[in-house]
Parts: structure tokens; C-alpha cells; sequence
């Protein structure tokens, strides 16, 4: 048998120079801005997964194809997964599927006006993509009938979910009307498998002040109740002493 050459293949990392990675451009009202860091913020504070990493972003483009445009929605999740060190690289600056090596698992679309396509061109690119589930909070009903829709991928086709809990993260969704960032308004919030919402850093550092003043203050009244205690003993003790008994004996 004659001798075989073994020869490694290199495969060059696609060319991304020319793909737009940010542009700039100011787009999110006041409530959409809030509502997606509100989304971020609660995932970061409860780190809901345990050990798995997991990336959290609001406004980052996501790329799909090496010659297709970026779609990007307000908010998106993707578990397992860490965005490389170095994320001034040209290829690191956005969500990059063939560098980062898998969709998003939740995309959500927050509904600001009827022409931002989270019904029509988005729904089908993410469906495409294959992106497990696709969320549309539509405030003002400018394309759904209402509020909070969910949809999960099934062989690249979405069905609109009769639940808000997505299985696949472990994670569900719920509209929560309160107060956030001195805002009382209808908000989108995570909830975990019993049905709790996931605490913001705010909301956890406030309960466990909360915690604390209670402890406090059960310590305070149980010090207050041996201190009455105390006093009774030593006005009876006076007592008894003033009557020539003893108490000691």
C-alpha cells in the first residue's frame, strides 16, 4: 500500500468587516427601554440557572448569515453559552450564531408602534432561525389581540403557547402591575416554576432590608419581654423581702 499524506485543513474564520455591528441610532421609548432592562436585570440578580452560564442582552444585533442583515430584538436570552473576553473584536461585538455556536433560546419583541414587523418579517426570521421561543408584549394592542403573546418553534413553524411557562429554560413570564424605577405601570416579569417573580437587584437588596429590620425588631420585642419579665421578678422579690421572705430560700 502506497504511503498517505495526512493533510490538515484550516478553516479561516469568516470575514465580518463588513457587517454593522451598531449604528447608533436611538429607536426605544421610555417604557420599552425600562422594560428591557427591567428583563436583564431580574435574570442577573436571581441567576436563575444555577451553574449554567448564560447571556442576557438588550438592542444587540444577532446575526444569522454571514451575508444577511442583523435582525435585533429588545431583548433576548441564551443559556450555556459566555460571549468571548474580548468583546471589542469586530466579531465579538454582536451575537454572532456561528462564533458564539447556538441560536438564542428566548427572543422577546416589545411593540412600540405598528410598522416594527415583530408580526410579519421578524416572526418569520426567528422562526427560521430556529429560536425556541419567540415573546411579543404588545402595551397598546397595535398587532395582537392582546397583551403578552408567546410562541414556541415546532419544526420551524411558531404555535402560540396557552401557557407562559417556557419549559425549555425552566423559566415562565408573567404581566406584573407595580412600580419599577419609580414607574407604576404593567410590566413583563420572569417568574420561576412555582410562579414567583425573579427579584431585580433593587427588590432583593430591599427585601433583605426588610429581613433584617424584622429580625430586628423580633429581637428588639423578645428583649423587651425579658426585660418585663425582669421586672416583675425583682418588684415580687421586694415584695417578699419586705414581708421578711426570702426568695432565694
Amino acid at each position: 500500500m502506497e504511503n498517505m499524506t495526512v493533510v490538515d485543513f484550516v478553516i479561516e474564520p469568516p470575514n465580518v468587516e463588513h457587517l454593522v455591528t451598531e449604528d447608533d441610532t436611538p429607536v426605544d421609548n421610555i417604557f420599552s427601554e425600562k422594560q428591557q432592562r427591567l428583563l436583564v436585570d431580574a435574570l442577573f440578580a436571581s441567576m436563575p440557572f444555577g451553574d449554567r452560564p448564560f447571556v442576557a442582552s438588550a438592542n444587540v444585533g444577532i446575526y444569522y448569515g454571514i451575508n444577511k442583515p442583523a435582525v435585533v430584538p429588545d431583548m433576548f436570552v441564551s443559556l450555556d453559552v459566555n460571549y468571548p473576553p474580548d468583546i471589542w473584536e469586530k466579531a465579538n461585538r454582536v451575537y454572532m450564531i456561528w462564533q458564539i455556536g447556538k441560536n438564542p433560546d428566548v427572543v422577546i419583541e416589545i411593540v412600540s408602534n405598528a410598522v416594527g414587523n415583530e408580526g410579519g418579517k421578524k416572526f418569520d426570521i426567528y422562526a427560521n432561525i430556529g429560536i425556541p421561543y419567540y415573546v411579543v408584549l404588545d402595551p397598546l394592542l397595535f398587532i395582537n389581540k392582546q397583551v403578552l403573546n408567546i410562541y414556541e418553534n415546532r419544526g420551524g413553524y411558531y404555535y402560540h403557547k396557552e401557557n407562559q411557562f417556557l419549559e425549555r429554560i425552566g423559566l415562565g413570564l408573567t404581566l406584573w402591575r407595580g412600580k419599577y424605577e419609580e414607574r407604576e405601570d404593567e410590566w413583563l416579569r420572569w417568574t420561576d416554576s412555582s410562579g414567583n417573580l425573579l427579584l431585580t437587584g433593587v427588590e432583593s437588596t430591599l427585601l433583605e432590608k426588610q429581613r433584617t429590620n424584622a429580625e430586628k425588631q423580633r429581637a428588639d420585642a423578645e428583649k423587651q419581654r425579658a426585660d418585663a419579665e425582669k421586672q416583675r421578678a425583682d418588684k415580687l422579690a421586694e415584695k417578699l423581702k419586705a414581708l421578711g421572705i426570702n426568695p432565694e430560700d
